[in-house]
């Protein structure tokens, strides 16, 4: 269109309107190694300290000749676990490797956009205690798949009456899910950003 003095319009000027240019998308969060490096090496220290505790643990202790240590506010009870806490699930020892793969390969795939240090070692725990007790259900007797789980601590008493009795992988589990958990609540994402929470009123 021409307005006067001979100018040209365009479509958008002659209706008025006016060409805003879109912002170009920010660069996709990227892989960081460092916070790689922090849940890899938390998850090999993680495997690497339960594996040397249950092999003191099976060289020195004996089933049902606990150790009182602490005032009897900790027990090392040998006992070697089918199933999960408490003993639940002793018949379908199985299933606790299928769900650990489950967890590495989800670990594996949260790792991808890793760039959180915090996160990296939430879930390098969360790695260590899953392996060290894939490593078990593997390798111990009975056999592949079916193996029994070296667990040693037991809280107040010697025969889990007011805990489960656990090793170390459990507790790194335990430790790296609060944290999760916690960075969850507090808006700290894996991509290393972070979301203000603020009170509704």
């Amino acid at each position: 269109m021409q307005a006067a003095g001979g100018t040209t319009l365009n479509a958008d000027e002659a209706t008025g309107a006016t060409a805003v240019d879109e912002p170009a998308p920010g660069p996709r969060p990227r892989l960081s190694g460092r916070a790689v490096a922090v849940l890899g090496a938390t998850a090999v220290v993680a495997v690497a300290l339960d594996q040397w505790v249950k092999w003191l643990s099976t060289e020195n202790l004996e089933e049902g000749h606990p150790v009182r240590i602490l005032g009897g506010l900790i027990y090392l009870s040998l006992l070697r676990n089918s199933g999960a806490a408490f003993s639940l699930g002793s018949d379908y020892t199985w299933v606790f490797p299928v769900i650990t793969l489950i967890v590495i390969g989800w670990i594996g795939y949260m790792a991808t956009r890793l760039r959180s240090l915090p996160w990296a070692l939430a879930l390098g725990l969360v790695l260590g205690g899953a392996l060290g007790n894939l490593i078990d259900r593997l390798f111990r007797a009975p056999g592949f798949l079916h193996g029994h789980v070296v667990d040693m601590v037991s809280l107040f008493g010697p025969y889990a009456e007011y805990f489960a009795v656990f090793n170390i992988a459990d507790s790194c589990l335990s430790v790296g899910v609060v944290l999760a958990v916690l960075l969850e609540l507090t808006g700290r994402q894996r991509d290393g950003s972070r979301i203000s929470v603020r009170k509704k009123k």
